[in-house]
Protein backbone atom coordinates (compact mmCIF):
# COMPACT_ATOMS: atom_id res chain seq x y z
CA UNK A 1 0.00 0.00 0.00
CA UNK A 2 1.21 3.78 -0.53
CA UNK A 3 0.43 6.60 1.09
CA UNK A 4 -2.44 7.49 4.07
CA UNK A 5 -5.40 8.12 1.72
CA UNK A 6 -7.69 6.08 0.79
CA UNK A 7 -6.64 3.33 -1.59
CA UNK A 8 -6.02 4.16 -5.51
CA UNK A 9 -9.11 2.07 -6.98
CA UNK A 10 -8.35 -0.62 -8.65
CA UNK A 11 -9.40 -0.97 -12.67
CA UNK A 12 -12.40 -3.43 -11.46
CA UNK A 13 -13.43 -1.26 -8.75
CA UNK A 14 -13.78 1.69 -10.95
CA UNK A 15 -17.29 3.43 -10.72
CA UNK A 16 -18.84 4.01 -14.39
CA UNK A 17 -18.89 7.62 -15.45
CA UNK A 18 -22.59 8.23 -14.95
CA UNK A 19 -22.39 6.63 -11.61
CA UNK A 20 -19.34 9.00 -10.59
CA UNK A 21 -21.47 12.02 -11.60
CA UNK A 22 -24.56 11.04 -10.03
CA UNK A 23 -22.92 11.63 -6.18
CA UNK A 24 -22.99 15.63 -7.51
CA UNK A 25 -26.63 14.74 -6.74
CA UNK A 26 -26.61 13.44 -3.84
CA UNK A 27 -28.55 15.84 -0.97
CA UNK A 28 -25.22 15.64 0.75
CA UNK A 29 -23.88 16.78 -2.17
CA UNK A 30 -26.49 19.71 -2.46
CA UNK A 31 -25.97 20.96 0.84
CA UNK A 32 -22.27 21.34 0.37
CA UNK A 33 -23.55 23.77 -2.44
CA UNK A 34 -25.65 26.05 -0.43
CA UNK A 35 -22.85 26.07 2.83
CA UNK A 36 -19.90 26.08 0.29
CA UNK A 37 -21.67 29.55 -0.80
CA UNK A 38 -21.77 30.43 3.11
CA UNK A 39 -18.32 29.93 3.27
CA UNK A 40 -17.10 31.43 0.41
CA UNK A 41 -18.35 34.52 0.68
CA UNK A 42 -16.96 36.58 3.55
CA UNK A 43 -13.25 36.02 2.02
CA UNK A 44 -12.82 38.66 -0.45
CA UNK A 45 -15.26 41.03 1.32
CA UNK A 46 -12.27 41.25 3.81
CA UNK A 47 -9.47 40.73 1.28
CA UNK A 48 -9.75 41.95 -2.55
CA UNK A 49 -13.51 43.67 -2.14
CA UNK A 50 -11.96 45.75 1.23
CA UNK A 51 -8.85 46.73 -0.48
CA UNK A 52 -10.93 48.45 -3.79
CA UNK A 53 -12.64 50.13 -1.35
CA UNK A 54 -10.07 51.56 0.71
CA UNK A 55 -8.03 52.28 -2.18
CA UNK A 56 -10.92 53.88 -3.37
CA UNK A 57 -11.81 56.08 -0.08
CA UNK A 58 -8.14 57.29 -0.34
CA UNK A 59 -6.30 54.01 2.00
CA UNK A 60 -2.58 54.30 1.09
CA UNK A 61 -1.07 50.57 -0.04
CA UNK A 62 1.25 49.94 2.52
CA UNK A 63 -1.58 50.31 4.98
CA UNK A 64 -3.67 48.44 2.64
CA UNK A 65 -0.75 45.50 2.46
CA UNK A 66 -0.50 45.47 6.12
CA UNK A 67 -4.29 45.11 6.47
CA UNK A 68 -4.09 41.68 4.33
CA UNK A 69 -2.49 40.10 7.46
CA UNK A 70 -6.19 39.71 8.70
CA UNK A 71 -6.42 36.88 6.90
CA UNK A 72 -3.96 35.10 9.02
CA UNK A 73 -6.92 34.62 11.32
CA UNK A 74 -7.61 31.73 9.25
CA UNK A 75 -3.65 30.57 9.70
CA UNK A 76 -4.43 30.41 13.55
CA UNK A 77 -7.88 28.72 13.46
CA UNK A 78 -6.40 25.34 15.13
CA UNK A 79 -5.99 27.24 18.60
CA UNK A 80 -9.91 27.53 19.14
CA UNK A 81 -10.73 24.47 17.10
CA UNK A 82 -10.73 22.01 20.03
CA UNK A 83 -13.54 24.30 21.73
CA UNK A 84 -16.13 23.21 18.60
CA UNK A 85 -15.25 19.22 19.21
CA UNK A 86 -16.08 19.83 23.01
CA UNK A 87 -17.55 23.04 23.81
CA UNK A 88 -21.39 22.88 23.68
CA UNK A 89 -23.14 26.15 23.01
CA UNK A 90 -26.04 27.30 25.76
CA UNK A 91 -29.50 26.31 24.07
CA UNK A 92 -28.26 25.94 20.60
CA UNK A 93 -26.38 23.03 20.82
CA UNK A 94 -29.35 21.32 22.47
CA UNK A 95 -31.73 22.30 19.98
CA UNK A 96 -29.50 21.88 16.73
CA UNK A 97 -26.42 19.75 17.94
CA UNK A 98 -22.40 20.54 18.45
CA UNK A 99 -21.86 20.60 14.31
CA UNK A 100 -24.93 22.88 13.56
CA UNK A 101 -24.75 24.94 16.46
CA UNK A 102 -21.18 26.38 15.92
CA UNK A 103 -21.97 26.65 12.29
CA UNK A 104 -25.30 28.89 12.98
CA UNK A 105 -22.96 31.02 15.52
CA UNK A 106 -20.30 31.36 13.27
CA UNK A 107 -22.22 32.77 10.75
CA UNK A 108 -24.44 35.58 12.93
CA UNK A 109 -20.72 36.86 13.70
CA UNK A 110 -20.42 37.83 9.64
CA UNK A 111 -23.55 39.35 8.96
CA UNK A 112 -22.74 40.88 12.32
CA UNK A 113 -19.33 42.28 11.44
CA UNK A 114 -20.35 42.37 7.69
CA UNK A 115 -23.15 45.40 8.39
CA UNK A 116 -20.67 47.18 10.89
CA UNK A 117 -18.41 47.46 8.15
CA UNK A 118 -21.07 48.58 6.26
CA UNK A 119 -22.18 51.30 8.42
CA UNK A 120 -18.27 52.84 8.88
CA UNK A 121 -16.84 55.08 6.59
CA UNK A 122 -12.98 54.17 6.53
CA UNK A 123 -12.36 57.46 5.31
CA UNK A 124 -13.53 58.90 8.03
CA UNK A 125 -12.05 56.18 10.65
CA UNK A 126 -10.65 53.33 9.45
CA UNK A 127 -10.15 51.81 12.66
CA UNK A 128 -13.48 50.42 13.29
CA UNK A 129 -13.61 48.86 9.89
CA UNK A 130 -10.13 46.62 10.84
CA UNK A 131 -12.03 45.73 14.26
CA UNK A 132 -15.21 44.78 12.08
CA UNK A 133 -13.07 43.27 8.99
CA UNK A 134 -10.98 41.04 12.16
CA UNK A 135 -14.78 39.99 13.00
CA UNK A 136 -15.65 38.69 9.92
CA UNK A 137 -12.40 37.19 9.59
CA UNK A 138 -12.47 35.16 12.97
CA UNK A 139 -15.83 33.98 12.25
CA UNK A 140 -15.11 32.73 8.63
CA UNK A 141 -12.36 30.67 10.22
CA UNK A 142 -14.70 29.63 13.19
CA UNK A 143 -17.53 28.67 10.27
CA UNK A 144 -14.71 26.99 8.17
CA UNK A 145 -13.40 24.71 11.18
CA UNK A 146 -17.36 23.96 12.09
CA UNK A 147 -18.04 23.32 8.00
CA UNK A 148 -15.32 21.04 7.78
CA UNK A 149 -16.13 18.72 10.22
CA UNK A 150 -20.22 19.04 9.38
CA UNK A 151 -18.71 17.32 5.69
CA UNK A 152 -16.66 14.96 6.94
CA UNK A 153 -18.78 13.18 9.13
CA UNK A 154 -21.59 13.47 6.65
CA UNK A 155 -19.99 11.15 4.15
CA UNK A 156 -17.65 8.16 3.39
CA UNK A 157 -14.18 8.30 2.50
CA UNK A 158 -14.88 7.63 -1.04
CA UNK A 159 -17.33 11.15 -1.29
CA UNK A 160 -14.97 13.17 0.23
CA UNK A 161 -13.82 14.47 -3.31
CA UNK A 162 -17.16 14.95 -4.50
CA UNK A 163 -18.26 16.81 -1.76
CA UNK A 164 -15.24 19.31 -1.44
CA UNK A 165 -16.59 19.69 -5.52
CA UNK A 166 -19.64 21.14 -4.71
CA UNK A 167 -18.37 22.84 -1.51
CA UNK A 168 -16.00 24.48 -3.98
CA UNK A 169 -18.72 25.30 -6.47
CA UNK A 170 -20.78 27.33 -3.57
CA UNK A 171 -17.54 28.88 -2.80
CA UNK A 172 -16.99 29.90 -6.19
CA UNK A 173 -19.98 31.55 -6.70
CA UNK A 174 -19.59 33.34 -3.27
CA UNK A 175 -16.35 34.80 -4.66
CA UNK A 176 -18.39 36.04 -8.01
CA UNK A 177 -20.57 37.34 -5.69
CA UNK A 178 -18.37 39.09 -3.33
CA UNK A 179 -16.46 40.30 -6.15
CA UNK A 180 -17.79 41.22 -9.45
CA UNK A 181 -21.41 41.35 -7.34
CA UNK A 182 -20.22 43.20 -4.76
CA UNK A 183 -18.48 45.97 -7.00
CA UNK A 184 -21.63 46.03 -9.37
CA UNK A 185 -23.73 46.78 -6.52
CA UNK A 186 -21.27 49.31 -5.47
CA UNK A 187 -21.43 51.33 -9.01
CA UNK A 188 -25.14 50.61 -9.46
CA UNK A 189 -25.65 52.65 -6.59
CA UNK A 190 -23.10 55.17 -7.24
CA UNK A 191 -24.58 56.06 -9.89
CA UNK A 192 -27.51 56.63 -8.91
CA UNK A 193 -26.46 58.93 -6.37
CA UNK A 194 -26.72 63.03 -7.14
CA UNK A 195 -22.63 63.15 -6.68
CA UNK A 196 -20.46 63.02 -9.61
CA UNK A 197 -20.00 59.76 -11.40
CA UNK A 198 -16.34 58.06 -10.36
CA UNK A 199 -16.47 60.18 -6.60
CA UNK A 200 -15.60 58.31 -3.59
CA UNK A 201 -19.27 57.58 -1.97
CA UNK A 202 -19.31 55.71 0.93
CA UNK A 203 -23.34 55.36 0.88
CA UNK A 204 -22.88 52.96 -2.38
CA UNK A 205 -20.11 50.68 -0.56
CA UNK A 206 -22.58 51.06 2.33
CA UNK A 207 -25.32 49.18 -0.27
CA UNK A 208 -23.12 46.93 -1.60
CA UNK A 209 -21.96 45.60 2.62
CA UNK A 210 -25.33 45.51 3.59
CA UNK A 211 -26.93 43.32 0.44
CA UNK A 212 -23.24 40.90 1.25
CA UNK A 213 -24.50 40.78 5.00
CA UNK A 214 -28.03 39.18 3.64
CA UNK A 215 -26.37 37.42 0.96
CA UNK A 216 -25.81 34.76 4.07
CA UNK A 217 -29.10 33.64 4.47
CA UNK A 218 -29.12 30.65 2.79
CA UNK A 219 -26.17 29.50 4.53
CA UNK A 220 -28.58 29.79 7.41
CA UNK A 221 -31.32 28.53 6.30
CA UNK A 222 -29.34 25.26 4.76
CA UNK A 223 -27.65 24.76 8.11
CA UNK A 224 -31.25 25.08 10.15
CA UNK A 225 -32.86 22.36 7.65
CA UNK A 226 -30.18 19.85 7.20
CA UNK A 227 -29.92 16.76 9.38
CA UNK A 228 -26.95 16.80 12.61
CA UNK A 229 -24.30 14.19 11.06
CA UNK A 230 -24.42 10.98 13.96
CA UNK A 231 -23.36 12.20 17.54
CA UNK A 232 -20.48 10.48 18.62
CA UNK A 233 -20.49 10.33 22.53
CA UNK A 234 -17.28 12.43 24.21
CA UNK A 235 -16.71 11.00 27.85
CA UNK A 236 -17.08 14.17 30.52
CA UNK A 237 -14.32 15.50 31.43
CA UNK A 238 -13.35 15.08 35.34
CA UNK A 239 -11.52 18.37 35.63
CA UNK A 240 -10.30 21.33 33.54
CA UNK A 241 -6.92 19.39 33.32
CA UNK A 242 -8.80 16.57 31.76
CA UNK A 243 -10.68 18.73 29.49
CA UNK A 244 -7.69 20.01 28.35
CA UNK A 245 -5.62 17.18 27.67
CA UNK A 246 -8.65 15.04 25.60
CA UNK A 247 -9.30 18.86 24.23
CA UNK A 248 -6.16 20.20 22.98
CA UNK A 249 -3.61 17.01 23.42
CA UNK A 250 -5.26 13.99 22.44
CA UNK A 251 -6.55 15.34 18.84
CA UNK A 252 -2.78 16.24 17.94
CA UNK A 253 -1.13 13.35 19.76
CA UNK A 254 -3.44 11.27 17.86
CA UNK A 255 -2.49 11.90 14.57
CA UNK A 256 1.43 12.12 15.62
CA UNK A 257 0.72 8.32 16.75
CA UNK A 258 -0.67 7.18 13.74
CA UNK A 259 1.60 8.62 11.40
CA UNK A 260 4.84 9.09 14.03
CA UNK A 261 7.96 10.04 11.65
CA UNK A 262 5.77 10.09 8.55
CA UNK A 263 3.51 13.19 10.44
CA UNK A 264 6.52 15.59 9.47
CA UNK A 265 6.39 14.87 5.60
CA UNK A 266 2.83 15.18 5.42
CA UNK A 267 2.97 18.45 7.60
CA UNK A 268 5.67 19.68 5.39
CA UNK A 269 3.13 18.77 2.47
CA UNK A 270 0.24 20.64 4.01
CA UNK A 271 2.16 23.83 4.54
CA UNK A 272 3.48 23.97 1.28
CA UNK A 273 0.80 22.71 -1.04
CA UNK A 274 -0.81 26.04 -1.89
CA UNK A 275 2.07 28.49 -1.43
CA UNK A 276 3.03 29.05 -5.32
CA UNK A 277 -1.07 30.08 -6.08
CA UNK A 278 -1.48 32.14 -2.16
CA UNK A 279 1.93 33.71 -2.95
CA UNK A 280 0.84 35.13 -6.30
CA UNK A 281 -2.92 35.84 -5.52
CA UNK A 282 -1.77 38.69 -3.12
CA UNK A 283 -0.17 41.00 -5.97
CA UNK A 284 -2.78 39.40 -8.54
CA UNK A 285 -4.97 42.57 -8.80
CA UNK A 286 -2.69 45.43 -8.24
CA UNK A 287 -0.69 43.77 -11.24
CA UNK A 288 -4.28 44.23 -13.56
CA UNK A 289 -4.30 47.60 -12.53
CA UNK A 290 -0.93 48.46 -13.51
CA UNK A 291 -1.22 46.61 -16.40
CA UNK A 292 -4.10 49.12 -17.36
CA UNK A 293 -6.93 46.76 -17.45
CA UNK A 294 -10.18 48.63 -16.38
CA UNK A 295 -12.56 46.95 -13.43
CA UNK A 296 -15.32 45.56 -15.71
CA UNK A 297 -12.79 43.90 -17.36
CA UNK A 298 -11.90 42.40 -14.40
CA UNK A 299 -14.50 41.85 -13.13
CA UNK A 300 -15.87 39.93 -16.21
CA UNK A 301 -12.65 37.88 -16.82
CA UNK A 302 -10.72 37.46 -13.10
CA UNK A 303 -14.00 37.50 -10.90
CA UNK A 304 -16.51 35.37 -12.93
CA UNK A 305 -15.41 34.22 -15.75
CA UNK A 306 -12.12 33.01 -13.83
CA UNK A 307 -14.47 31.49 -11.57
CA UNK A 308 -16.08 29.38 -14.03
CA UNK A 309 -13.06 27.66 -15.06
CA UNK A 310 -12.12 27.06 -11.10
CA UNK A 311 -15.26 25.19 -10.65
CA UNK A 312 -14.80 23.16 -13.82
CA UNK A 313 -11.31 22.27 -12.73
CA UNK A 314 -12.60 21.40 -9.03
CA UNK A 315 -15.60 19.09 -11.25
CA UNK A 316 -12.56 17.23 -12.75
CA UNK A 317 -10.52 17.12 -9.99
CA UNK A 318 -13.35 15.38 -7.81
CA UNK A 319 -14.07 12.97 -10.60
CA UNK A 320 -10.46 12.12 -11.68
CA UNK A 321 -9.98 11.66 -7.67
CA UNK A 322 -12.66 9.13 -7.56
CA UNK A 323 -11.43 7.45 -10.76
CA UNK A 324 -7.63 7.13 -9.82
CA UNK A 325 -6.88 8.05 -6.50
CA UNK A 326 -6.39 11.35 -4.44
CA UNK A 327 -2.39 11.47 -4.89
CA UNK A 328 -1.94 11.19 -8.80
CA UNK A 329 -4.06 14.13 -8.60
CA UNK A 330 -2.59 15.78 -6.40
CA UNK A 331 0.61 15.73 -8.05
CA UNK A 332 -0.59 17.05 -11.15
CA UNK A 333 -2.33 20.04 -9.43
CA UNK A 334 0.70 21.09 -7.85
CA UNK A 335 2.47 20.81 -11.18
CA UNK A 336 -0.16 22.89 -12.85
CA UNK A 337 -0.23 25.19 -10.04
CA UNK A 338 3.20 26.28 -10.67
CA UNK A 339 3.06 26.22 -14.58
CA UNK A 340 0.57 29.08 -14.49
CA UNK A 341 2.20 31.49 -12.88
CA UNK A 342 4.81 31.46 -15.46
CA UNK A 343 1.55 32.49 -17.93
CA UNK A 344 1.57 35.65 -15.14
CA UNK A 345 5.33 36.16 -16.10
CA UNK A 346 4.42 36.16 -19.64
CA UNK A 347 1.54 38.13 -19.56
CA UNK A 348 3.35 40.87 -17.89
CA UNK A 349 5.56 41.33 -20.97
CA UNK A 350 1.99 41.53 -23.08
CA UNK A 351 0.54 44.98 -22.03
CA UNK A 352 -3.14 45.35 -22.01
CA UNK A 353 -4.29 42.37 -23.90
CA UNK A 354 -7.72 41.07 -22.80
CA UNK A 355 -7.38 37.90 -24.91
CA UNK A 356 -3.93 36.98 -23.51
CA UNK A 357 -5.75 37.69 -20.04
CA UNK A 358 -8.64 35.59 -20.68
CA UNK A 359 -6.26 32.59 -22.20
CA UNK A 360 -4.10 32.92 -18.62
CA UNK A 361 -7.01 32.99 -16.21
CA UNK A 362 -8.73 29.55 -18.25
CA UNK A 363 -5.33 27.83 -17.23
CA UNK A 364 -4.56 29.18 -14.00
CA UNK A 365 -8.00 28.48 -12.60
CA UNK A 366 -8.47 25.35 -14.06
CA UNK A 367 -5.56 24.65 -12.41
CA UNK A 368 -6.33 25.43 -8.84
CA UNK A 369 -9.87 23.84 -9.35
CA UNK A 370 -7.92 20.93 -9.85
CA UNK A 371 -5.63 20.78 -7.29
CA UNK A 372 -7.95 22.28 -4.67
CA UNK A 373 -10.28 19.58 -4.87
CA UNK A 374 -7.54 16.41 -4.63
CA UNK A 375 -5.97 18.76 -1.56
CA UNK A 376 -9.20 18.79 0.28
CA UNK A 377 -9.63 15.37 -0.04
CA UNK A 378 -6.30 14.43 1.26
CA UNK A 379 -6.65 16.54 4.09
CA UNK A 380 -10.12 15.12 5.03
CA UNK A 381 -8.65 11.19 4.30
CA UNK A 382 -5.99 12.35 7.31
CA UNK A 383 -8.73 13.13 9.66
CA UNK A 384 -9.86 10.51 12.72
CA UNK A 385 -13.89 11.67 13.12
CA UNK A 386 -13.49 11.63 16.66
CA UNK A 387 -11.27 15.01 16.41
CA UNK A 388 -12.35 15.78 13.14
CA UNK A 389 -13.14 19.56 13.54
CA UNK A 390 -9.50 19.92 15.63
CA UNK A 391 -7.80 17.86 13.77
CA UNK A 392 -8.98 19.29 10.11
CA UNK A 393 -8.62 23.09 11.10
CA UNK A 394 -5.02 21.81 12.67
CA UNK A 395 -4.40 21.23 8.09
CA UNK A 396 -5.92 23.84 6.91
CA UNK A 397 -4.12 26.34 9.28
CA UNK A 398 -0.92 24.98 8.58
CA UNK A 399 -1.82 25.25 4.38
CA UNK A 400 -2.56 29.13 4.87
CA UNK A 401 -0.23 29.96 7.79
CA UNK A 402 3.22 30.11 6.16
CA UNK A 403 1.97 31.66 2.32
CA UNK A 404 -0.23 34.63 3.84
CA UNK A 405 3.21 35.59 5.81
CA UNK A 406 5.37 34.98 2.95
CA UNK A 407 2.85 36.64 0.72
CA UNK A 408 2.74 39.81 3.13
CA UNK A 409 6.09 40.70 1.29
CA UNK A 410 5.23 40.05 -2.09
CA UNK A 411 4.65 43.99 -2.26
CA UNK A 412 8.04 44.69 -1.46
CA UNK A 413 9.94 42.09 -4.02
CA UNK A 414 7.75 43.44 -6.85
CA UNK A 415 8.75 46.92 -5.98
CA UNK A 416 12.36 45.88 -6.32
CA UNK A 417 12.41 42.96 -9.56
CA UNK A 418 9.43 43.62 -11.13
CA UNK A 419 6.26 41.42 -11.99
CA UNK A 420 7.60 39.21 -14.59
CA UNK A 421 10.45 38.08 -12.00
CA UNK A 422 8.23 38.06 -9.15
CA UNK A 423 5.44 35.68 -10.62
CA UNK A 424 8.77 33.01 -11.90
CA UNK A 425 10.02 33.05 -8.06
CA UNK A 426 6.01 31.82 -7.08
CA UNK A 427 6.75 29.59 -9.91
CA UNK A 428 10.09 28.35 -8.37
CA UNK A 429 7.96 28.31 -5.45
CA UNK A 430 5.99 25.34 -6.32
CA UNK A 431 9.23 22.58 -7.02
CA UNK A 432 9.48 21.63 -3.32
CA UNK A 433 6.01 20.69 -3.01
CA UNK A 434 6.47 18.39 -6.62
CA UNK A 435 9.19 16.40 -4.09
CA UNK A 436 6.57 16.63 -1.40
CA UNK A 437 4.09 15.00 -2.52
CA UNK A 438 5.96 12.09 -4.38
CA UNK A 439 7.73 11.36 -1.22
CA UNK A 440 4.04 11.12 0.76
CA UNK A 441 2.41 8.80 -1.97
CA UNK A 442 5.62 6.57 -1.17
CA UNK A 443 4.47 5.99 2.44
CA UNK A 444 2.63 3.11 3.85
CA UNK A 445 -1.07 3.57 4.98
CA UNK A 446 -0.90 4.16 8.39
CA UNK A 447 -3.75 2.18 10.79
CA UNK A 448 -6.32 4.79 11.33
CA UNK A 449 -9.96 5.06 12.21
CA UNK A 450 -10.77 7.67 9.28
CA UNK A 451 -13.73 5.47 7.82
CA UNK A 452 -17.04 5.57 8.41
CA UNK A 453 -20.45 4.66 8.62
CA UNK A 454 -22.18 7.26 7.29
CA UNK A 455 -25.62 7.81 5.29
CA UNK A 456 -24.01 10.76 2.34
CA UNK A 457 -28.37 11.47 2.04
Amino acid sequence: MTTPTPDTPSLADKPSWLDTLKVYLEPASLRMLSLGFSAGLPLLLVFGTLSFWLREAGIDRTTIGFLSWVGLAYGFKWVWSPLLDRLPIPVLTRRLGRRRSWLLLAQAMIMLGLVGMALTDPRQALAPVVWCALAVAFGSATQDIALDAFRIESATTERQAALAATYQTGYRLAMIWAGAGALWIAARAEVAAPLAAGAYQHSAWQAAYLVMAASMLPGVMTVLLSPEPAHRAIPPARNAADWLRSALVEPFADFIGRYRWQAVLILALIATYRISDVVMGIMANPFYVDMGFSKDEVAAVTKIYGVVMTLVGAFVGGAMSLRMGVMPVLMLGAALSGATNLLFAWLAGQGHDVQALIFVISADNLASGIASAAFIAYLSSLTNVNYSATQYAMFSSMMLLLPKFVAGYSGVYVDRFGYSSFFTATAILGLPVLALVWLTSRMKSADSPRVISADSS
